[in-house]
């Protein structure tokens, strides 16, 4: 029988809703009610890393579950891990621990939108078919995935889109990669993966600002005065600025690297308008153009590189399409 690790970290999954009608972290975890009905998935062992909500999540704690995970498969033979997350952040701790984490097993995250004893509470379903596909042949080889709803995403293209609905997490640009029936679990397509950079520390700061018309430079002139090492830029359309922001973004690419993401749900961001802030004057600047992750994943994508201490060409690099 397949052995799977099940690591806990808090989140709604975890949680309950008190007789005041308010969703709350509970000393012992109601998820763990579900196990009994998992002997016939794997053999299944339990740790509780931490209880947090997830907005409680730091790329600090990120870093320390990635590096947890390395020492258990070190140290036992698992087939495959699953994490249970809160769901707010859960894209972004999926892609860390893709970034960083070299695992030879399947990686799954999951979650609940509804705690455990709210009507129509998901926890149960969607830690049921996590387990499955980590268990699952298909699911070597794809990288960190998160299932929720009965789908199969890639940590790459995920995100969450509703605040309260269980059907939450979409893949932008290329759909889901998979999803999970009653009696198969089905991948279609092999998410793109990169080699993992494991770091020690996080020590250095990233920062994220969204632009919008009219836009005032002072706010990315105190990126350097309040001593960020990296920016991440949610731009207009295909990659473009406000006029107004040029001076400063020019001075700003001198100092510390600037990754562009655009603020659209779907698509990529291209040197493509030549006019005052437009994508080829940002290209000119030294600007790294992003190939497609929103901002909150090039914050990390960026973070792992600083500590890596990459140079401007490996950035571009690991911000491109190429492999």
């Amino acid at each position: 029988m397949n052995h799977l690790l099940l690591i806990h970290t808090g989140g709604t999954i975890a949680m309950s809703q008190s007789g005041t009608g308010h969703v709350e972290p509970s000393d012992v975890n109601p998820i763990d009610a579900t196990l009994p009905k998992a002997t016939d998935i794997a053999h299944i062992t339990t740790k509780h890393f931490s209880n947090i909500p997830s907005p409680h999540m730091t790329p600090e704690k990120m870093l320390e579950l990635a590096q947890f995970i390395q020492r258990e498969l070190t140290q036992d033979t698992y087939d495959g891990v699953v994490i249970t997350h809160g769901t707010d952040t859960l894209e972004e701790t999926a892609y860390f621990l893709q970034i960083t984490l070299g695992a030879p097993v399947p990686i799954v995250l999951t979650g609940a939108m509804r705690s455990s004893n709210e009507v129509g509470s998901d926890g149960e379903f969607n830690l049921i078919t996590a387990l499955r596909v980590a268990k699952s042949e298909a699911a070597r080889g794809k990288g960190v995935l998160v299932v929720f709803n009965g789908e199969i995403h890639s940590a790459f293209n995920v995100t969450k889109t509703h605040t309260s609905s269980v059907d939450t997490f979409k893949s932008v640009h290329f759909g889901n990669v998979g999803m999970v029936t009653k009696d198969h679990v089905l991948i279609y397509s092999q998410p793109a993966t990169r080699q993992p950079k494991m770091i020690s520390s996080i020590s250095k700061r990233v920062a994220v600002l969204k632009v919008v018309a009219g836009m005032e430079p002072d706010l990315l002139e105190s990126v350097i005065t309040l001593g960020y090492d990296g920016l991440v830029l949610e731009v207009l359309g295909q990659g473009n600025v406000p006029p107004s922001l040029l001076s400063a973004l020019e001075h700003l690419v001198k100092e510390i690297p600037v990754v562009i993401v655009s603020r659209c749900f779907n698509g990529i961001v291209q040197d493509v308008y030549g006019y005052d802030g437009g994508g080829k004057q940002l290209k000119e600047m030294g600007v790294i153009f992003s190939n497609g992750l929103n901002s909150q994943k090039a914050r990390l994508r960026l973070l792992v590189e600083l500590e890596s201490g990459s140079s401007q060409s490996v950035m571009e690099h690991s911000f491109s399409f190429q492999q």
